[in-house]
């Protein structure tokens, strides 16, 4: 349905993400995929979703060649917790400590996508609240050490096992927290066709 509303247009995908990739796919789009590469850094002063909004349009920023046609697409997720944000682990220690910090507590999982074309830029986030049982140390070692997260923001999926067995509640959009708010992504995709 959504193949035949961007049929006069080009979706850039700008992401290296596999599930954000699969997730353009399970939504029947036709995309192509660009990247370039910028350092992720932001000012100090931001806070939650204003750190996703700013990486998100950071990463469009570098694209200044848009077609009239073309939907530049970008994103960016952090881990909210405890007033500070998680990114993805530098290595396997850190991946261990991030993931002991949000054990037996809630987090928010923020999502930010940039939509640019030719003419202007628009960013929407989505927010979803995790909460954690209380893990043990043995299953926080497992999971890292087996699924090497640190492409992850937090460094945990959702999607694998430390979800399976450790996550008691969530509130709100469970894709989000894989890294796309689909229905965002969506709803901004038919109103710019």
């Amino acid at each position: 349905m959504l193949k035949d509303i961007l049929k006069n247009h080009r979706i850039i995908l700008a992401s290296g993400s596999p599930r954000r990739q699969q997730f353009f796919k399970d939504l029947g789009l036709d995309f192509t995929i660009q990247l370039k590469e910028i350092e992720e850094i932001y000012p100090d002063h931001l806070k939650a979703q204003e750190i996703s909004d700013y990486l998100a349009q950071l990463k469009a920023n570098a694209f200044t060649d848009l077609k009239p046609n073309d939907i530049l697409i970008t994103s960016d997720t952090i881990v909210w917790h405890n007033n500070k944000a998680l990114g993805k682990p530098k290595d396997l220690k850190e991946a261990i400590q991030m993931i002991r910090s949000l054990s037996g507590d809630t987090h928010e999982v923020i999502t930010s996508v940039c939509f640019k074309t030719s003419t202007g830029t628009k960013v929407v986030h989505n927010s979803t609240k995790v909460t954690f049982k209380d893990l043990t140390t043995d299953e926080i070692e497992y999971y890292v050490t087996t699924h090497k997260p640190l492409d992850k923001a937090g460094a945990y999926g959702i999607q694998e096992w430390i979800g399976f067995i450790g996550i008691s509640n969530i509130e709100g959009s469970y894709f989000n927290v894989m890294g796309l708010p689909t229905h965002l992504v969506y709803d901004m995709l038919t109103k710019l066709a």
